[in-house]
């Protein structure tokens, strides 16, 4: 599985782009909001990949973040939602919106994706509302962008990453106050005011205090919802 490729720009067309490395070019497929994204010609460039399989075919579909991707990977799992209409529809709304309409239940705001009618945007919701907090929670720790620099065009250096300390069991305070953090970050995200955020996050935190992140979220989403 290819999950990430980091190299030059070497083309773009109109829904995919060419990425040299080391002298082999991939074609990526990307949505519109990514390709605005792209750099110039002959630029570093780094995106997270998911390669799609059939018989007779080969496609690779690349990302900015690792949430996008994951969004994507959802997306395709409802009846009637291919790979290029999942793109279809992260071009459109972004990760975050994405997960705003689904976790709102705003089949209008799904419906603005070019190809998605009315009762394929309801069944994505439908199918996919009760697992949107858990992607919004993980989205906390998933959406930095893959990034590139020229000593990737040159030598393709991995980067070094620090692995995150998991939790202990006997952390309790800790882990309820990274809760707290993670589901006023992903609101954030989202777009709400940090005073609605905070005051929702600390609302339900207070009422339900084992809650986990993804359940501040959800509930948050219901007190910040319009009445």
């Amino acid at each position: 599985m290819i999950g990430k490729i980091s190299g030059r720009l070497d083309w773009r067309g109109t829904d995919q782009v060419l990425i040299d490395v080391r002298g082999v070019g991939y074609i990526v497929h990307v949505s519109d909001r990514t390709l605005a994204a792209m750099p110039l010609l002959g630029e570093p460039v780094s995106l997270y990949t998911e390669l799609l399989v059939r018989e007779d075919l080969l496609q690779l579909f690349g990302f900015p973040t690792m949430l996008e991707k994951e969004w994507h990977r959802l997306l395709v799992t409802v009846q009637g939602v291919g790979a290029k209409a999942a793109m279809s529809i992260l071009g459109t709304l972004g990760a975050e919106g994405v997960a705003r309409a689904i976790t709102l239940g705003d089949a209008r705001a799904v419906q603005a994706a070019p190809g998605v009618g009315p009762k394929l945007a309801q069944r994505l919701i439908l199918e996919l509302k009760a697992k949107a907090p858990a992607v919004m929670a993980a989205g906390v720790s998933l959406s930095a962008r893959a990034e590139a620099d020229d000593s990737v065009i040159e030598d393709m250096a991995p980067a070094t990453t620090v692995p995150r300390r998991a939790a202990k069991p006997d952390e309790g305070p800790s882990r309820r106050a990274a809760f707290t953090a993670d589901a006023l970050s992903a609101l954030l995200n989202l777009g709400y005011g940090q005073g609605d955020a905070a005051q929702a996050v600390a609302t339900i935190a207070g009422q339900e205090p084992e809650a986990d992140t993804a359940s501040i979220i959800r509930k948050s989403l219901r007190l910040l919802a319009p009445k």
